[in-house]
């Protein structure tokens, strides 16, 4: 049998690599050789905190869920003539049937099966099983990152929709990590006027290299006192008082979308501003129907990901891809090369 490397976190801050026999593939699934993963800032909470809200580590878990590979077996009723070709691997399998599926927004499916989210294990690994539905083929000029970060892209794409962005809004992007970049480049393919805040310089280097110029420096002052005025926020950063004054800059009639999640349940809002000026304010979780047109945008050269993509590591080198950001803040996007 051929053997399967996983990473596993088996407490706090620590991770252990272990090889067991390769996973065989179920009915409509297919197995993955795993090319390329990205670490995402969830990754890491786990790691650091063994929690994200509601969802507790209470076993052994592999982490990892923005996978890329290269089908390499077929389970029954999965089509054999994909056998071999690469692929992006959208994490979540929701279960089809309940009126959340019903409807189209399967990405709040109760039942879904969604990769590294305990207790589901995730993509850190040589081998996965996936069904064969949430697997998408991508063009031979998609490099395996590429392919992996549909997943963060995606999530931009679905936080724009979120929002309603619309050609020649003010886009206020709270947050130049990874998502927070790949959202605003999003906004920016809508025709949006995007504004981008961080506290770290080398992350608001990274957006002006990809174009962006409309900068806020945090440490200097909090974006409720620095004049800048939008129709849009997109909070990716999590933190509340950062939600908290970007909500403010909003004009009456302004949406915003909390994307950055904490391990915290519950933070302040300004409750008073959201009713005064009829702001529309919601949550996301994950994305849905996304992955066509993360690929799409890719293959187009429409969305870079150069400034993001920071070290890469090998699967035994995972800790220290867990550990990197924090370390270095201006390694945005660690990548895990289980090859």
């Amino acid at each position: 049998m051929t053997r399967n490397r996983r990473a596993k976190l088996v407490k706090i801050g620590q991770m252990v690599v272990e090889s067991e026999e390769a996973p065989v593939p179920g009915g409509n699934e297919y197995l993955i050789k795993i090319t390329a993963v990205g670490v995402c800032g969830s990754d890491v909470h786990y790691f650091e905190h063994g929690k994200i809200g509601r969802f507790v580590v209470e076993a052994p878990l592999v982490l990892g869920h923005e996978a890329a590979g290269v089908i390499v077996g077929a389970g029954p009723g999965a089509d054999t003539a994909r056998i071999g070709h690469r692929v992006a691997v959208e994490p979540g399998v929701p279960c089809g049937r309940c009126m959340q599926c019903r409807s189209g927004g399967y990405n709040l499916c109760p039942d879904v099966r969604f990769l590294a989210t305990p207790p589901i294990d995730g993509a850190f690994a040589d081998y996965i099983v996936h069904s064969a539905d949430f697997v998408y083929d991508v063009p031979d000029d998609l490099s395996d990152e590429q392919a992996a970060l549909c997943e963060p892209l995606s999530v931009g794409i679905w936080a724009n929709r979120r929002a309603g962005v619309r050609c020649g809004d003010r886009v206020l992007v709270t947050g130049c990590g990874p998502i927070g970049l790949m959202a605003a480049q999003v906004a920016r393919e809508f025709g949006a006027h995007v504004i981008l805040s961080d506290v770290v310089p080398s992350r608001r280097d990274a957006a002006r290299s990809l174009g962006f110029d409309n900068l806020h420096d945090a440490t200097s002052s909090p974006v409720d006192g620095s004049g800048i005025v939008a129709d849009v926020l997109v909070e990716c950063t999590g933190v509340a008082d950062v939600a908290l004054r970007a909500i403010k800059t909003l004009t009456p009639g302004g949406r915003a979308v909390l994307v950055g999640m904490a391990p915290e349940e519950e933070q302040a809002l300004p409750v008073a501003v959201i009713q005064s000026k009829e702001i529309m304010l919601t949550g996301v979780f994950r994305y849905a129907n996304t992955y066509p047109l993360a690929i799409e945008l890719f293959h187009q050269g429409r969305i870079q990901v150069d400034p993001i993509v920071g070290a890469r590591f090998s699967l035994e080198d995972v800790t220290a891809a867990l550990k990197i950001s924090r370390i270095d803040p201006s390694c945005i996007k660690p990548m895990v090369l289980p090859g």
